[in-house]
C-alpha cells in the first residue's frame, strides 16, 4: 500500500526562506513564525499521514454507494471525518465569529495539499464545503450567514456547487434549471444538476447546495443566471432542522477515479431555494467559490504528483534491476537499485523539480489572496486573478504528468492495482477537467485574463521578473544557472502575448490557437522565477552557516535541472504560437 508523509521542511523553507511571511505587512502574517507554522503544519501532516492515506485505498475501491435515496461513504470516511472535525481543520482560515479560526488563507493552502495529497476523494468534502461558505460569506444576507455559516465552518454541514446540466457544460448560458418566485420571497427550484461532487452523502447532517438557475422573464444566457442557497433539509428559525427538502441524488457517477467523492446527479422538485446575492448576478457569486476552487484544483495536480512521487522514489532505491553502467553499485546484491540509470534519475528530477516549484508558486499565489482580502491591495487582487488559469491548467496538465511518471518507474507493478500507483494517475486526471476544462482556462488567459485592466496585471508580471534579474544581476552564484535562463524565458513570454496582440484583431483564431501553448508557457516562466527565487534564498541560507547544508544543496542542483532541462520548453511553445492559426485550421470539419 502507498505511503505518505507531508513535506513540511520544505513547505517551512518556501513560507519562510522564500516568502518570509512572518515579516510581510500582510494582517495575520506576524504571528506565523516557524515553530507556529511548524506546529500547524506537523499535527495536519500527522493526521493525513495516519489517518486519511490508510482510507485512500479504500476509498478507491469500496466507493460509494446509493441506498433508498442516501448515500454511503466508504468505511472508516465518517469517523475521520469526525476526526478532521474535532481538530478544527475545517475553519482553519473562516472567521472566528463563525467559528473559525482566522489563520491566513495561506496556511489553509499549506493544509490542503496534505489533505489532497493524503486522500483527493476524501478531501474534497471539506473544500467544496469551505468554498460554498466562503460564497455565502461574500455574497450572503446577514440572516444567510448567520443560519448557515456557523455550521458550514465546521462541516457539522457540508455544501456542494451545482452548476452543470446533462445538456452543458462549460456554456452555462443554455442551463434550464428554473426558479420560480414565491409570495414570501423564495423561489421553487426545478432542473436536474449532473457531475454534483458530494452532492449526497451520509457524513453530515444537512448539506447546503448552491444552484445555479434562471427567474423566468430574465435576460437570455448566462446574464439571466442566479445563485440560489437549497438546503437539503429545511433550517427552522431557532437553527433546528426541519423538514426534507425537494431535493435528491438520482444516482452516483460511475467515475475513472476519486471513488471516495460521491459524484451525484442531483434533481430538483419544486425545492425551496433562496436567492443568493442579486437576481441575474450569478455567475458573480458563483466565481467566488470557482476562482478559490480553480487554485485548489491546481493544488491537487501538485498534490498527487507529490504523494506519486514520494512513493516512486522509495520504489527506485529498493528495486533491484540492471547493472549501472558505470560499474556496480550493490556488487553484492544480484542488481543495481533502479535510482542508479540515468533514465530513472532523469524521471525523478522531473518529479522533483515540479513538485518543489509547484508548490512555491501555489502558496506565492495564496499570499497574493491574502494581499487582496486581508490587505486590500488591487495589484496583487489583479496578478492572482491573472494567474489562476496558469495555476489550474498548467500544474494540473504536469501534475498529471508527473503521475504518470512516477507510474512508469514501477514498470508493469505500476500497472497493477494492488501497488496504488494506478489511482494516484486516475484521481490526478479529473483536475484537468473539471472546474473549467484546461482548455477552457487557456482560452480565459489569452482572452480575458491579458487584456484585462488595460494588461496592467501581465505588466505587472514582467516587471517582477525583470527587476528581480536585475537587483540580482551582479550575484554570480545566480546569473548563468537562474537569472540568464529565467531572462531568455520571460522573453519567449513576451513574445508570444507581442504575437497575439499584433496577430489577434485580425484572426482572432490565431491567438485562440495558440492559447493552450501560452498557458504552458506562462506556467514554466512562474516555475522559473520561484526557482530562480528558491535559489537566492537557498544561497543566503548556505552563507548564514545554515546546519542543514544538504537541504539547501539539494534546492540548488533540483533548481538548476529545472532550467536546464525543464525551462527551455517555453522555445518550443513559442514556435508553436508564432505557426499561427493555419496548422490548426487547415482541414474543414468533414475531412477530420
Amino acid at each position: 500500500m502507498p505511503s505518505y508523509t507531508a513535506p513540511i521542511k520544505d513547505m517551512q523553507f518556501v513560507l519562510h526562506d522564500l516568502l518570509n511571511v512572518s515579516e510581510d505587512g500582510t494582517p495575520g502574517y506576524a504571528e506565523l513564525d516557524r515553530e507556529f507554522t511548524n506546529a500547524v503544519l506537523e499535527e495536519c501532516g500527522k493526521l493525513n499521514s495516519e489517518v486519511l492515506a490508510p482510507l485512500n485505498v479504500v476509498g478507491d475501491t469500496e466507493g460509494c454507494v446509493l441506498e433508498n435515496g442516501v448515500v454511503r461513504t466508504p468505511t472508516g470516511f465518517k469517523t475521520a471525518f469526525d476526526q478532521v472535525k474535532e481538530g478544527g481543520w475545517t475553519g482553519l482560515d473562516m472567521p472566528e465569529e463563525y467559528g473559525g479560526q482566522n489563520m491566513p488563507y495561506l496556511l489553509g493552502i499549506a493544509t490542503l495539499e496534505m489533505f489532497g495529497a493524503s486522500n483527493q476523494a476524501f478531501a474534497m468534502y471539506q473544500g467544496l464545503t469551505h468554498a460554498a461558505a466562503s460564497a455565502i460569506l461574500v455574497h450572503g444576507s446577514e440572516e444567510q450567514k448567520t443560519t448557515y455559516l456557523p455550521n458550514m465552518v465546521s462541516c457539522e454541514w457540508t455544501g456542494t456547487m451545482n452548476l452543470t446540466e446533462p445538456h452543458c457544460g462549460t456554456d452555462l448560458g443554455l442551463m434550464r434549471t428554473k426558479a420560480e418566485p414565491q409570495d414570501d420571497g423564495s423561489f421553487k427550484i426545478t432542473g436536474q444538476k449532473i457531475f454534483i461532487s458530494a452532492g449526497e452523502h451520509d457524513m453530515a447532517d444537512n448539506i447546503i447546495h448552491l444552484v445555479l438557475a434562471k427567474i423566468p422573464g430574465g435576460p437570455e444566457g448566462i446574464k439571466g443566471v442566479s445563485l440560489f442557497i437549497v438546503p437539503k433539509f429545511m433550517v427552522k428559525e431557532d437553527g433546528s432542522l426541519g423538514e426534507r427538502n425537494g431535493v435528491s441524488c438520482g444516482k452516483i457517477e460511475e467515475k475513472m477515479g476519486i471513488h471516495g467523492n460521491s459524484t451525484c446527479v442531483m434533481n430538483y422538485d419544486g425545492a425551496t431555494g433562496f436567492l443568493l446575492g442579486e437576481e441575474h448576478k450569478g455567475m458573480r457569486a458563483m466565481f467566488t467559490m470557482m476562482n478559490e476552487a480553480r487554485l485548489g484544483v491546481g493544488m491537487q495536480g501538485l498534490a498527487q504528483a507529490d504523494v506519486a512521487y514520494q512513493n516512486a522514489l522509495e520504489y527506485a532505491k529498493d528495486r533491484l534491476q540492471g547493472r549501472d553502467v558505470t560499474g556496480a553499485k550493490n556488487p553484492d546484491g544480484p542488481a543495481d537499485p533502479l535510482i542508479v540509470h540515468p533514465d530513472i534519475r532523469r524521471s525523478l528530477m522531473d518529479q522533483k523539480s515540479f513538485t518543489e516549484g509547484a508548490r512555491a508558486f501555489l502558496l506565492w499565489g495564496a499570499k497574493l489572496i491574502d494581499q487582496s482580502h486581508r490587505g486590500g491591495d488591487e495589484a496583487a487582487e489583479g496578478l492572482v486573478s491573472l494567474l489562476t488559469p496558469v495555476l489550474k491548467g498548467f500544474l494540473t496538465d504536469e501534475g498529471y504528468d508527473m503521475t504518470v511518471q512516477a507510474q512508469q518507474i514501477y514498470g508493469g507493478h505500476g500497472y497493477i492495482e494492488e501497488w496504488g500507483m494506478s489511482q494516484f494517475t486516475r484521481d490526478a486526471r479529473i483536475a484537468m477537467i473539471y472546474e473549467g476544462a484546461n482548455g477552457v482556462q487557456a482560452l480565459d488567459l489569452v482572452g480575458r485574463k491579458l487584456p484585462q485592466n488595460g494588461g496592467k496585471p501581465i505588466m505587472a508580471f514582467f516587471d517582477l521578473v525583470k527587476n528581480f534579474i536585475k537587483e540580482n544581476e551582479d550575484n554570480l552564484e545566480l546569473k548563468a544557472d537562474f537569472l540568464e535562463p529565467l531572462k531568455e524565458a520571460s522573453k519567449h513570454l513576451q513574445a508570444s502575448g507581442m504575437f497575439f496582440m499584433q496577430n489577434g484583431m485580425k484572426n482572432p483564431n490565431a491567438a485562440l490557437s495558440g492559447s493552450y501553448d501560452f498557458m504552458h508557457l506562462f506556467g514554466h516562466v512562474c516555475l522559473g522565477l520561484m526557482w530562480a527565487q528558491m535559489a537566492k534564498a537557498a544561497h543566503e541560507a548556505l552563507e548564514a552557516g545554515a546546519s542543514d547544508t544538504a537541504f539547501y544543496e539539494t534546492k540548488l542542483a533540483t533548481g538548476r535541472y529545472y532550467m536546464k532541462r525543464r525551462l527551455p520548453a517555453t522555445a518550443m511553445h513559442l514556435a508553436r504560437i508564432e505557426s499561427g492559426a493555419d496548422p490548426v485550421m487547415a482541414l474543414e470539419a468533414d475531412q477530420f
